[in-house]
């Protein structure tokens, strides 16, 4: 039973990798693409403006340009590119944390960066931590020490530090029944992680803790 559940695993980490890497690439194709739009279009409306002073139009022609609103378009087309790339990068975010989250374990131990694990778990969490109708959002509390890479089975490590988190965020739903919203909002949710180096430096500590 131990041998299939973690051939499951691994197939069902090899999927999430193998999706987060198709969403990359459009998303950076995107990303990639959005500054040049916005120049290309600046370049565009500075035109129209030289050809707008300096050239004797026909009504049709200036009732069209009038329409089409070249000021507004000015101001608001930046924040509309802004927005966008703010988009792309959530989404290259989710990505990364995705394929970080999803490592298949190899025969070996691996080097790995535990506060990369914790937080690509917390982003994958992100849905549960947010507010609802029933509670504010979860604050995490985050006091990460100074400490090196460790030598682990990194999927196997996340999944624990996922089943950890989870834990704590149903032991806050439990103890928020029958107060109300602004009862909890009083005494806000929270998720305290934390890291250190032991005292001999030859382990490190993780502690996840709710309150």
């Amino acid at each position: 039973m131990q041998l299939v559940q973690s051939e499951k695993m691994a197939a069902l980490g090899n999927l999430v990798a193998g999706v987060a890497h198709e969403i990359n690439n459009p998303v950076g194709f995107i990303g990639g693409n959005v500054g040049p739009a916005q120049e290309h279009l600046q370049d565009l409306l500075s035109i129209l403006s030289l050809y707008e002073e300096n050239a004797s139009l026909p009504e049709s022609i200036a009732e069209q340009i009038e329409d089409l609103d070249a000021d507004f378009i000015r101001e608001d087309f930046p924040k509309l590119i802004a927005s966008m790339k703010e988009g792309c990068d959530i989404i290259c975010n989710i990505s990364k944390s995705l394929r970080t989250f999803s490592r298949t374990d190899t025969a070996s131990k691996t080097e790995f960066n535990l506060h990369h694990g914790i937080d690509s778990t917390l982003l994958i969490l992100k849905y549960r931590l947010k507010a609802n109708e029933q509670r504010p959002s979860i604050e995490i509390i985050k006091k990460y020490g100074d400490i090196p890479e460790v030598k682990c089975y990194p999927g196997q490590l996340n999944q624990v530090f996922m089943n950890l988190l989870a834990n704590g965020i149903d032991a806050l739903d439990e103890s928020n029944e029958g107060k109300t919203f602004a009862e909890i909002e009083k005494e806000p949710n929270s998720i305290t992680i934390a890291t250190e180096l032991s005292a001999d430096n030859k382990q490190i500590v993780v502690q996840i803790a709710d309150n």
